[in-house]
């Protein structure tokens, strides 16, 4: 897989579990939770959730098997970036 795609996985797939979680908890919250922001509230768990599941699974991760670290992120493999040795001002 090139980089490029490996780090798409990686982005896409903790918004996708992020969106699951969110939705799951949303099932649970009572109304006065959510209630006051209105229709903005489903607009707001979403990345508060991402905010909160993307960084634990990254902490996570070296901890994890290359399975589970390719369920939860995509892949077990991190993208490798190439550094520019040419900077132009």
């Amino acid at each position: 897989m090139s980089d490029r795609f490996i780090s798409w996985l990686r982005t896409v797939v903790p918004v996708a579990w992020s969106a699951l979680v969110a939705w799951l908890v949303s099932l649970g919250v009572p109304d006065f939770v959510t209630g006051a922001l209105g229709s903005a509230g489903e607009l707001v768990v979403l990345p508060i959730v991402l905010g909160v599941v993307y960084p634990l699974v990254r902490w996570i991760e070296p901890r994890l098997p290359d399975w589970l670290t390719r369920v939860l992120l995509g892949s077990a493999q991190p993208p490798t970036y190439r550094r520019s040795d040419s900077h132009t001002p």
